[in-house]
C-alpha cells in the first residue's frame, strides 16, 4: 500500500521556521517528482515546491528565497525548510508524488498525504 505521511507542522510566529517531512513507502518514489502543495480554509490547493529525483527544486514565486525542498532517497523522504514565516503562509501543507514531470500542477500528481497543519501567528 503507498503512503504519504507528513509530519513537522504546527505553530510558530512569524519569522519562525519549520521543517515539514514526507516519509513515502509502498514503493520506491526515487524517480517520482516529489511536492508540497498547500491548502488555506477558503481557497484551492496550491503549488509551493517541488524537486525531480536529481536537480535542484523549484519553488513558487510567494516563497521563493523561504523554503527550500529537499529530498533523501536513501531515507524514502522529502523535506520542506520553511524560513520567515508569515502569517500567509498558514495552511495545510500536502505533500505528493508522481512518476510526470508536471510539477506546478495540482492535477499532476496521484500520489498524496493527509497533510499537516501550519499555523503562523503575527
Amino acid at each position: 500500500q503507498v503512503q504519504l505521511v507528513e509530519s513537522g507542522g504546527g505553530l510558530v510566529q512569524a519569522g519562525g521556521s519549520l521543517r515539514l517531512s514526507c516519509a513515502t513507502s509502498g514503493r520506491t518514489f526515487m524517480s517520482d517528482v516529489m511536492a508540497w502543495f498547500r491548502q488555506a480554509p477558503g481557497k484551492e490547493r496550491e503549488f509551493v515546491a517541488a524537486i525531480a529525483w536529481i536537480g535542484a527544486g523549484i519553488n513558487a514565486d510567494s516563497v521563493e528565497g523561504r523554503f527550500t525542498i529537499s529530498r533523501d532517497n536513501a531515507k524514502n523522504t522529502v523535506y520542506l525548510q520553511m524560513n520567515s514565516l508569515k502569517p500567509e503562509d498558514t495552511a495545510v501543507y500536502y505533500c505528493a508524488a508522481d512518476r510526470r514531470f508536471r510539477p506546478v500542477d495540482v492535477k499532476g500528481y496521484e500520489y498524496w498525504g493527509q497533510g499537516t497543519q501550519v499555523t503562523v501567528s503575527s
